[in-house]
């Protein structure tokens, strides 16, 4: 079923309800939108058949919100410098599988991964394999403020002139990561601390998450740190703590 379908056809949504300590607003309703796409007369008990599957959100009243979601999951697709960004997610399932070879997939979701207050958290991920080893993961955030019908970038939500005091907090949830996960000293030598754009500002702490080969190896997965709100209280604008 094209993508275009199947977000025409979605017919079950619920309501997620949250914490709220951001302000008061009602917990927004969301519907899933499913679509697995396979090249014609591939059968799915082939598991060398190419596909993309697409699991995406939407969000009620928030077109804006729902638009930056479609455009961050076509943004993920582009994998070399000379890709270009597909119009549609649906023209991307066909391109991908109109050239695919055997073996091949993409996999691109977004879901809810906080609500409290006005602020909606979407957790964006994708996957690409094309051959060899494994395939290449990749993460991304939307910290959505619903009041102000826009995204929330770090620099939106830290105090004038923090953002140094913001990545030393984040650099001690480094050294933290570290001893919980038995890294030694040479470890981190050689995958030393650095900022990621991927920040989630939840309902109980602040969320980093690092692509992989950023602070650690690919065996490593997506590693997080994480930042409670009791080490930010002189960092970030006193209307983004709880």
């Amino acid at each position: 079923m094209p993508f275009h379908k199947a977000l025409a056809l979605a017919t079950f949504s619920l309501l997620l309800g949250a914490c709220q300590h951001f302000g008061g607003e009602p917990p927004v309703e969301v519907r899933q939108i499913l679509s697995e796409q396979r090249p014609v007369g591939c059968p799915k008990q082939d598991d060398n058949c190419p596909l993309v599957n697409i699991d995406t959100q939407l969000f009620a009243e928030e077109p804006e919100l729902n638009a930056l979601i479609d455009e961050r999951l076509r943004k993920m697709t582009v994998n070399s410098p000379d890709a270009r960004i597909p119009a549609t997610l649906e023209s991307y399932q066909e391109d991908f599988l109109s050239s695919a070879q055997s073996g091949w997939s993409s996999y691109l979701q977004a879901k809810l991964r906080d609500q409290h207050g006005s602020l909606v958290v979407v957790e964006l991920s994708s996957y690409l394999y094309t051959g060899g080893a494994h395939g290449m993961p990749g993460r991304g955030f939307i910290n959505y403020d619903r009041k102000q019908d826009r995204e929330l970038k770090l620099a939106d939500v830290l105090l004038p002139g923090k953002e140094g005091s913001f990545w030393r907090v984040a650099a001690e949830a480094h050294q933290r990561w570290l001893l919980a996960n038995q890294h030694d000293a040479a470890f981190s030598r050689q995958w030393p601390f650095q900022q990621t754009a991927n920040v989630a500002l939840l309902r109980d702490k602040v969320l980093l998450k690092y692509d992989v080969y950023s602070i650690a190896p690919y065996s490593s997965g997506h590693p997080e740190l994480e930042i409670p709100y009791a080490e930010l209280s002189a960092i970030l604008k006193p209307e983004y703590l709880p």
